[in-house]
């Protein structure tokens, strides 16, 4: 029952956007740093974006500008939003939480479709 649950993917027209969430169950996401990643086709799975516990946030250049990582420490739930997609957006993305110790624990969501065509 420890898990990331995501919801929020589908099918967007290029420059629409996208809302994408992910519920921790089991566990509480305010002591986690947390991520988003995404896997285009045939492509290596990428860091998105990154917010630690602290709030401070890290794009990749991609996506700087368009897309934004926040928490929601109360509902216990991530988020991206996604905005001006692109086709290049087009990809299954992840969600991540991690809690950096001894040891350290890590939770990867299921994945979600994102993709952008016209």
């Amino acid at each position: 029952q420890l898990q990331l649950v995501e919801s929020g993917g589908g099918l967007v027209q290029p420059g629409g956007s996208l809302r994408l969430s992910c519920a921790a169950s089991g566990f509480t996401l305010d002591n986690y740093a947390i991520a988003w990643f995404r896997q285009a086709p045939g492509k290596q799975r990428d860091l998105v974006a990154t917010i630690t516990t602290s709030g401070r946030t890290n794009y990749a250049d991609s996506v700087k500008g368009r897309f934004t990582i926040s928490r929601d420490n109360a509902q216990n739930t991530m988020y991206l939003q996604m905005n001006s997609l692109k086709p290049e957006d087009t990809a299954v993305n992840y969600c991540y939480a991690a809690r950096i110790g001894v040891p350290t624990y890590q939770y990867w969501g299921q994945g979600t479709q994102v993709t952008v065509s016209s």
